[in-house]
């Protein structure tokens, strides 16, 4: 068999990626009332569809649909402006694919539902791979690797996955068993007690939703849970565990290449993993680089002027200490320590601001103390503001504060009306 860059580059071009971007995220509360999860904001300056996309474009694969459901006006407009450059005519692109009842008179009603409602488009592409993407989770991974290893073991199906801890993956993830050979042996969607690997106790291999199918069977497979009475037309709950006995379905081990050891990826789904998530990147040394210009993270930037600090008196000084600030944000006199600043965030002065996720577009007016804060797009925080210093004070005042206190604050929670999302 052939090996090296070509045997990659070639799989990567017979492929079809299909990103799954319809989920609401719930457990980010009301973060996620106006948009769906995958147009979240995330690093500064990104939307979580960005990862897996990059993902796409830095591992060769071009040709790419991202299906989208909840609340799409957002993710649908930064798709258009960030990824609507790609040349049809040089064989890619990224495709928008929303629920249009193509296959019946539904809308998507499971993972599995929402590909098998795609399959005449997918079938226009006459990929020979088809990959199948979850939309909302932070990571950086090569997918031809993953491409080599489905070929190479001649699989029907290939589930991405990587260890995890018990406690994490119980309840939260799909978990599977697995020989020697990397074969699925047994599959659980998210089991109270998993399974732990042979070599380890305290750890279990649970999938990521990453999907690489042989294009036909795929095809099958969707067809008969189609015409399945009771199905969750769900790829872990239906799919994976009614092929694993007759069928060539491998795991394929996610690790760092580098190291070959736990990768990065995140599943920001809920508010204090949210948060947590961006608070890494602020490290003088994050667990996930983006600042490698071998693997750009692609999206779409508005023309902003640079950052700007302003005043440097002793009672009114403008800055940012183990911070990140994006264009168009102005600090003025102000302090800013180990926090996130997105596009245009305006900072008035005698201001401290820490350990805070600031999305864009958000005003914060003077004399504010804020700590362990979301502050969600558009806000304008009154001046005078002390957030995220007494839970019951956060409460009282409406904002949401999570299991592990961090306080969101959003335009409705401070009688604002809603604008850009």
């Amino acid at each position: 068999m052939e090996s090296g860059p070509r045997y990659v580059s070639k799989l990567t071009r017979n492929t079809y990626a299909l990103i799954l971007a319809g989920g609401r995220g719930s457990r980010l509360h009301e973060l996620t009332d106006w948009r769906a999860k995958p147009a979240l904001f995330f690093g500064g300056k990104f939307r979580i569809i960005d990862f897996p996309l990059s993902n796409c474009i830095n591992s060769g694969v071009r040709r790419v649909g991202v299906v989208t459901q909840y609340k799409a006006h957002s993710l649908i407009k930064h798709l258009v402006r960030g990824w609507g450059h790609f040349k049809k005519e040089l064989g890619e692109g990224v495709e928008i694919l929303p629920a249009s009842q193509r296959q019946s008179d539904n809308w998507y009603m499971g993972t599995a539902d929402a590909v098998f409602q795609n399959i005449d488009i997918i079938r226009g592409e006459i990929p020979e791979y088809v990959m199948v993407l979850s939309g909302d989770h932070i990571y950086r991974q090569d997918y031809g690797e993953m491409l080599a290893f489905h070929a190479e073991h001649d699989a029907d199906m290939t589930v991405s996955c990587m260890e995890v801890p018990l406690e994490e993956a119980a309840g939260n993830f799909g978990v599977m068993s697995v020989d020697l050979n990397h074969r699925i042996l047994g599959f659980q969607e998210k089991p109270a007690s998993p399974q732990p690997v042979p070599d380890n106790p305290e750890m279990c291999l649970a999938s990521m939703g990453n999907y690489v199918f042989k294009t036909e069977f795929l095809f099958e497979q969707l067809r008969r849970d189609a015409k399945t009475a009771g199905s969750d037309h769900d790829f872990g709950k239906n799919i994976i565990p009614s092929i694993i006995a007759d069928h060539k379905v491998f795991a394929y081990r996610f690790v760092d290449p580098a190291s070959d050891q736990k990768a990065y990826w995140r599943d920001v789904g809920s508010l204090d993993s949210y948060w947590l998530a961006n608070m890494e990147l602020v490290e003088p040394s994050p667990p996930l680089n983006l600042y490698d210009p071998r693997w750009p993270i692609w999206t779409f930037q508005e023309q902003l002027p640079p950052a700007k600090f302003v005043f440097d008196d002793d009672d009114r000084r403008g800055c940012a200490i183990d911070s990140m600030v994006s264009s168009g944000c102005i600090i003025s006199g102000s302090t800013v320590r180990k926090s996130l600043l997105f596009s245009n965030v305006r900072i008035h002065s005698y201001s401290v601001i820490e350990q805070a996720v600031v999305l864009p577009d958000v005003v914060i007016k003077r004399h504010c103390k804020l700590r362990k804060v979301i502050i969600d797009r558009g806000c304008t925080i009154p001046e005078g503001s002390v957030i995220g210093y007494d839970k019951k004070e956060d409460v009282k005042n409406g904002f949401r504060v999570s299991p592990k206190g961090v306080t969101l604050v959003t335009r409705e929670m401070l009688g604002q009306s809603v604008g850009s999302i």
